[in-house]
């Protein structure tokens, strides 16, 4: 299921384009669930607490308070992957939106053909991030982190918790299976941890610190978790 945010000022505006992208996915068969968003101020305030949340962001240009490009601006600070199309009345305002690594853009009144062909672009270059993130869902929400967010993995019972650089994500699954999908570039330095092993920061004898944390390497671990862990502090020049 695909996450939609749309931000526009005008809420007929917003009824009409999750209305029209609604019927788009349906005819491929894809589910959706929109979030709306009457201002750039509270997209911001809202993402503060949901990072990686949405899949595509649609982003009015001319908007009250903070303008649909300087909102780009500062949704791109913080998130340089959730893909962002924009939406306008005024053609001239398209060129901004490359600035800011939008996708695209569809022109008010939206023309559903345009509006097509972007929808297609979006999910093409979303099936390709499929493969550079881990994906889980818990009470709070569905969410997609990046692999290069995230800090390490630990299990709590029947729990897993994913460490990113901003937040803890614990979601109802087995370490084990969680090695299997994130695959090279993680490194299981103990029966309750897995690394990403460029996150990785020193090794203090039997073990690592990762984004603060000093986290053990057990006997059964070590020498495997060594070589790996070793290998991506070289790549980055910490050895």
């Amino acid at each position: 299921m695909f996450q939609i945010g749309i931000c526009d000022d005008e809420i007929g505006a917003r009824q009409k384009l999750s209305g029209a992208v609604e019927r788009i996915l349906k005819k491929g068969n894809q589910d959706c669930v929109f979030f709306d968003f009457s201002s750039g101020e509270g997209l911001l305030k809202w993402l503060e607490s949901h990072p990686g949340e949405l899949d595509v962001l649609f982003l009015d240009i001319e908007m009250g308070g903070i303008n649909g490009v300087e909102t780009a601006k500062r949704v791109r600070a913080a998130d340089d992957k959730l893909i962002l199309i924009f939406v306008t009345g005024f053609a001239d305002f398209v060129f901004d939106g490359y600035f800011v690594g939008a996708l695209g853009y569809v022109v008010k009144p939206i023309d559903l053909q345009k509006l097509e062909d972007v929808m297609m672009n979006a999910l093409g270059v979303l099936q390709k991030q499929s493969f550079q993130s881990f994906s889980l869902s818990n009470s709070e929400g569905k969410y997609k982190i990046p692999l290069n967010k995230i800090m390490y993995f630990y299990s709590d019972r029947r729990q897993v918790v994913l460490v990113a650089e901003q937040k803890e994500y614990p979601f109802y699954g087995k370490l084990d299976a969680v090695a299997s999908e994130v695959g090279t570039g993680f490194v299981r330095i103990h029966q309750w941890y897995l690394v990403r092993g460029a996150a990785v920061t020193a090794l203090e004898g039997g073990n690592v610190v990762v984004g603060g944390a000093r986290l053990p390497i057990s006997r059964a671990h070590r020498h495997n978790a060594l070589m790996e862990i070793t290998n991506a502090l070289l790549q980055k020049g910490n050895v």
